[in-house]
Parts: structure tokens; C-alpha cells; sequence
């Protein structure tokens, strides 16, 4: 497991243009057939351009967490940031790789959602600043229907020393088990009228979302 003390501290972010803005996009999207899961078009939009849209607002920032070509994105405007660590180990070096591009860029904060949560909340940055702040906590995840949601959440520059040893040296590749080390927040939505956090991770779930939701 990842060490779960800190070599130094940050200040919490008082307000959400203290945070960069990180989506991941490194998969693979296996069960999408593979290819880019944040170009496939739901209600005139796609994937990539809705979490766009809902994430924008609540950061200073907004970067791209993608492997690859980076000019396939070039209509997004967004830097695109590769991961740092080989072989698409999911989104733990997304993570990584936007702690560090936070880290060279003067951002100490920031926050993460997956290219596939349609849905995110409007309120989600806030939310977890608030819970972060509230707890003096380490890092802050997000939570619905009793779940959480470790993947959209609040996490410190002062992570890549350890988040860098779980991925290389402990061969850690799921973010709960690397969350639940650390002194975390939790902010929590309800499911009602939908899910905020729901994935679309197949065509099925496209084809459901697109037919059994509001397109908003």
C-alpha cells in the first residue's frame, strides 16, 4: 500500500479558481469497443463536451488527461496532458499526470472527473472544497446512492511522491484502495431524479442514457 504520511502541506483552496480542472481520458475503453469514449455523441453533444460543460465553471482551470495524438482534441482548446507512467494503468496515472502538470504550472489543487460522467453536479467543486475544508481533510471524493465515487474528487500536489510509489513500486491501480489511505472527505449527492456520477461505459449505456434521460 502507498504511504499514507505527508512529506509537506498545502493551504486548502479557499474558492474553486484556486483548483485546475483535470478530466481523465487515458483509458482504453475496452467496453466501448475501444477508441475514444469522450467522442462518442450523446443528444447532439459528446461525452467529452458535456463533462466540458458542466466542469468549466467551477475551476480555474480545465485540462485533458488523454494518451496518444493530442491534436484529435485540438477543437476542444484544452492542453491535453499524457500520463507519466507506461502502459495505460487506468486512472490513477491520470491522476498523476494532472497532479504533476499542477505542480509545473503553479496550481496546488486539483479536481478530477472521468470523460464519461455526463451528469457531473454544477455544485461539485464547492461541494468538495466544503467538505475538504470542513473534515481537514487530506482529499475530498464525491458520493452517491451510498457509493463513492473516489475518481471525482479533490487531491493536493503533496500526493505525487506517494501516488508515484503506489503506481511504480506497489502496482496500485485502483484509486479506492489508494483513497482510503489517506485522510479523506467525503461530499454526498442524491440519485434522484438521476444519478449525477452515472457512467456511460458501453454502448448499452449510451443507448439507455441517450433514450431514458433528460438531454441537459
Amino acid at each position: 500500500m502507498a504511504p499514507t504520511t505527508q512529506t509537506r502541506t498545502v493551504d486548502f483552496p479557499r474558492t474553486h479558481e484556486a483548483v485546475l480542472g483535470v478530466i481523465l481520458a487515458g483509458g482504453l475503453a475496452r467496453r466501448m469497443g475501444g477508441g475514444d469514449k469522450g467522442l462518442a455523441d450523446l443528444g447532439g453533444r459528446t461525452l467529452l463536451q458535456r463533462v466540458i460543460d458542466r466542469l468549466e465553471g467551477q475551476v480555474g482551470g480545465l485540462v485533458l488527461n488523454a494518451n496518444g495524438d493530442p491534436a484529435r482534441f485540438a477543437t476542444y482548446r484544452l492542453p491535453v496532458v499524457a500520463d507519466t507512467v507506461a502502459d495505460h494503468p487506468g486512472p490513477l496515472a491520470g491522476i498523476l499526470a494532472g497532479l504533476e502538470h499542477a505542480e509545473a504550472t503553479g496550481w496546488s489543487w486539483i479536481a478530477t472527473a472521468p470523460v464519461d460522467t455526463p451528469y457531473l453536479p454544477r455544485d461539485l467543486v464547492d461541494r468538495l472544497l466544503t467538505a475538504l475544508a470542513g473534515e481537514a481533510a487530506e482529499i475530498a471524493c464525491a458520493a452517491s446512492g451510498g457509493r463513492v465515487h473516489p475518481v471525482v474528487g479533490l487531491w493536493p500536489v503533496t500526493l505525487i511522491g506517494p501516488l508515484r510509489a503506489a503506481l511504480e513500486a506497489d502496482g496500485l491501480r485502483k484509486v479506492d484502495a489508494f483513497a482510503t489511505g489517506r485522510r479523506r472527505a467525503i461530499a454526498a449527492w442524491p440519485v434522484e431524479p438521476h444519478d449525477p456520477f452515472l457512467n456511460v461505459n458501453s454502448p448499452a449505456d449510451l443507448f439507455e442514457v441517450a433514450h431514458g434521460m433528460p438531454v441537459g
